[in-house]
């Protein structure tokens, strides 16, 4: 039963934070929240929060080094798009594996900024504001909520 219950809880709320999420893209003239991965994101937060790759710090992080990973390519790599977006994935990967911010939903974000042709603005809105706000998210409803240990103490 408490399979169960984690999973719809876990898929509540993350109903509740990409609406939120969405709602903000969508409704309002404040910009945009949402990136792909993010859904991804969901899974990790709330389905196992108690996860190393789960932590704020690595949430935040892992898509902010992934996200510039992909501008830097997009911007200053003149290769072909089937040889800039591996590389970039590579080196976004082995990034954030170096600097102990592993988030994999991460992973995907230089393939969502080299296929979008985003500019540098994309790094404030969705990247660190979207981050910022599902990491809060996270934080009240692993925390004050389900009353779990979050972030971990490790």
């Amino acid at each position: 039963m408490g399979n169960l219950k984690q999973s719809l809880l876990a898929g509540l709320f993350s109903i509740i934070t990409i609406g939120i999420l969405t709602f903000l893209t969508y409704r309002t003239e404040f910009g945009i929240f949402l990136l792909a991965s993010f859904g991804s994101s969901m899974v990790l937060l709330y389905g196992y929060p108690e996860s190393p790759f789960a932590q704020p710090k690595n949430v935040f992080f892992g898509h902010l080094v992934t996200a510039i990973v992909g501008l830097l390519f997009l911007n200053f790599v003149p290769l072909p798009i089937f040889l800039t977006i591996p590389l970039a994935v590579g080196f976004g990967v082995g990034l954030m594996i170096l600097l102990n911010v592993t988030h994999p939903p991460a992973g995907g974000n230089p393939i969502i900024v080299i296929i979008g042709s985003v500019s540098f603005d994309y790094l404030l809105s969705p990247v660190i504001s979207g981050s910022v706000i599902i990491i809060i998210f996270a934080i009240i409803v692993n925390k004050f909520i389900l009353k779990k240990s979050y972030p971990s103490r490790k």
